[in-house]
């Protein structure tokens, strides 16, 4: 019997096969992601023009068979791409949405909060955004509250949304 040394035994033979696959199921989770964008978000990435075909390719296959081969096929071509760039854009792009969102539920909140309590709700605005058009915000909350009260579609609250959302964004301030 010959005497192994124990660095030889346990020598880097790379990584190991559950590492590799686990690095496979990812690359096919980051080629399902940029499936799943919107071709806006998509066209913003710095994708290599196969990459970028092969993505496209498999928005438009609708077998589910075919579509596994595409899918097999991105995540093979991203195993030959440079991620850094492409997942710090994605990254980018959902902070981006999150902020959206975060907005988008921070006007909602002003919008009710002003139907529900009226002027308390309309003082504490305007104490925070002194650009705002008091008369049209009042106006717009007194149709809201008069149409909740009456039990009608809320055609007024959305449009006070619209106006908070629009006006404010014309001023550069967060509600």
């Amino acid at each position: 019997m010959a005497a192994y040394d124990e660095a030889e035994l346990y020598e880097d033979e790379g990584p190991s096969k559950s590492r590799r696959k686990r690095d496979a199921e990812e690359l096919k989770d980051l080629g399902v992601q940029l499936v799943a964008l919107p071709a806006a978000d998509l066209a913003r990435l710095p994708l290599p023009e196969k990459l970028r075909d092969a993505v496209e390719l498999a928005r438009r296959i609708t077998a589910h068979g075919g579509a596994a081969r595409q899918r097999q096929l991105i995540g093979k071509l991203l195993r030959h791409t440079d991620l850094t760039e492409i997942r710090a854009a994605i990254e980018l792009q959902l902070i981006d949405q999150r902020i959206a969102a975060r907005e988008f539920h921070r006007l909602e909140t002003w919008r009710n909060r002003l139907v529900e309590e009226g002027e308390p709700a309309i003082a504490a605005l305007l104490a925070t955004e002194t650009a705002l058009d008091a008369t049209r915000l009042r106006s717009l909350v007194d149709t809201a509250r008069h149409e909740a009260a009456l039990g009608r579609p809320p055609a007024a609250s959305r449009e006070l949304f619209r106006w908070l959302r629009s006006t404010l964004a014309a001023n550069g301030t967060r509600p």
